[in-house]
């Protein structure tokens, strides 16, 4: 289920891409042709640009893709490796937490109070906030599943990151 959703994400932020590529394409032609820019561009762009960021961070983290520097827990053994990736993602779990909070409130915020963005659309800004914190949530869980199978992989003495290889030195 999980990772059903986080390919729907990533797929959404590929949408999210091509979007911005789209609109920032019509906006420089309608500048050059029509002498006029579109609405709201840069607000539309700002809003696809968190999309297309955040919502695919889900799938980035079950495949193990954020940056890592290792220098050192490659040069330990295998066992004290794996309770340092899961460490590594309890402090993710814990890193996030905030981030959860300030996106719920900011939610929460813009859909009761019904805040819009300035211009000449009146765009709202709850849909942004919430693409923001269902990205925000969903890799959040993917931690807390990382996490959680790793320390019993630790647990047992199985390799956690069997993708993983240290540097030959």
């Amino acid at each position: 289920m999980l990772s059903r959703l986080e390919g729907i994400l990533t797929g959404a932020a590929c949408v999210a891409i091509l979007a911005l590529g789209l609109m920032i394409t019509a906006n420089v032609l309608a500048r050059a042709l029509l002498g006029a820019s579109l609405p709201d561009t840069v607000t539309i762009v700002r809003e696809l640009m968190v999309a297309a960021i955040v919502l695919p961070l889900g799938a980035v983290t079950a495949a193990r893709g954020h940056v890592a520097v290792t220098v050192l827990a490659d040069r330990m053994p295998g066992g004290v490796r794996g309770w340092l990736i899961v460490l590594g993602s309890v402090v993710g779990v814990l890193a996030l937490m905030p981030l959860l909070w300030a996106g719920w409130r900011e939610l929460a915020h813009n859909w009761t109070t019904g805040g819009f963005f300035p211009g000449d659309l009146d765009l709202p800004r709850w849909p942004g906030r919430a693409l923001f914190l269902l990205g925000i949530g969903v890799c959040w869980w993917r931690l807390i599943a990382l996490a959680a199978g790793d320390a019993g992989r630790a647990a047992r003495g199985e390799p956690v990151a069997p993708d993983h290889q240290a540097h030959p030195e």
